[in-house]
């Protein structure tokens, strides 16, 4: 079957200011069917433990997308000519009752993969992670790798008494499932004042790689990410881009800030040597307008969501249909 290669309002004939807001100004489709990728909004922050705000991002980071191009200048990628692509709107997530919502992602995202589009969704708070790698989990029928960027590993147990569900626990839960597999994931950026001293000593003990901001500094990009493709290899692998891994200097508008992060164009460096792995799903999560000034941290998660369509266009990566 031959793919419609949807393609980017022209902003040379029609201002970004106008026209529907839709992700990188394609065409909103009712559904993914025909789609190598999906473009979907995620946009609930039940999860959140402190400064809601993240159900607002999606349609932000929509606005601020209309700034993004045909072609990545830097890998020569044009991402809408080696791929099917378009906005597939927003999940219908009701923002009352936890555990309904996690339900309704993980449907929407099963809907998604049973179409053969592999998702690139925008959240949202980082729990709307867990039931995105529950559905491409179940599709492919096996465990992921898992790609982090960060400043919080996401590794705790549970917060305000027994509950096990926040932003703040989504990867542990992953693992308890069986939803990934801890030895083919990296967490990088991670940062800042912990709530005890051996806070991350459950994740490494799983055989997670924690990559802290300090070791990021001294060894660089293309060091770090050559480590990354190594403990990945070639099997799926899902990519998840915490908009407070940058720092709050450049994206202030999230939930947990973090001083002391990565800058923009690092973080850029790392999504393109992404390449040639198997992704099968990523996401931009925390980006919180509310707190936001100027649209900088929008416009943060709108260039990194450009950067990983680049990245899974160009590889193509596994159906998440092959199950």
């Amino acid at each position: 079957m031959t793919k419609t290669r949807h393609q980017p309002i022209d902003a040379a004939l029609v201002p970004r200011f106008a026209g529907h807001s839709t992700f990188m100004r394609l065409p909103a489709v009712d559904s993914a069917a025909g789609l190598d990728i999906a473009l979907v909004g995620i946009p609930w922050d039940g999860g959140t433990t402190n400064r809601a705000g993240a159900r607002h991002g999606p349609r932000e980071v929509r606005n601020q997308s209309s700034l993004m191009r045909r072609a990545n200048h830097q890998t020569g990628i044009a991402p809408y000519d080696i791929a099917s692509v378009a906005d597939v709107g927003d999940l219908a997530v009701q923002p009352i009752d936890l555990m309904s919502a996690l339900r309704q992602i993980e449907e929407g995202i099963a809907a998604i993969c049973a179409q053969g589009a592999r998702p690139l969704s925008v959240g949202g708070d980082h729990l709307t992670t867990l039931p995105v790698l529950r559905a491409i989990s179940k599709a492919l029928g096996e465990p992921l790798g898992l790609v982090q960027f960060d400043a919080h590993s996401d590794t705790n147990d549970s917060y305000f008494g027994d509950n096990p569900y926040t932003h703040g626990t989504p990867f542990r839960r992953a693992i308890e499932e069986g939803i990934l597999d801890p030895a083919r994931i990296v967490q990088i950026g991670i940062r800042g004042s912990v709530y005890a001293a051996d806070e991350h000593r459950w994740a490494k003990d799983q055989g997670i790689r924690i990559v802290y901001i300090e070791e990021f500094s001294e060894r660089g990009p293309a060091e770090i990410m050559a480590e990354v493709h190594a403990i990945i290899g070639a099997g799926p692998a899902y990519v998840t881009f915490d908009i407070d891994s940058i720092d709050p200097s450049m994206a202030p508008g999230t939930g947990t800030p973090e001083i002391g992060g990565l800058t923009t164009r690092e973080a850029q460096t790392m999504l393109r040597l992404l390449s040639g792995l198997n992704i099968v799903g990523a996401d931009v999560v925390e980006v919180a307008p509310p707190f936001d000034l100027g649209g900088m941290t929008a416009l943060a998660g709108a260039t990194m969501m450009f950067e990983l369509l680049c990245v899974m266009a160009e590889g193509g990566g596994q159906s998440v249909a092959s199950a």
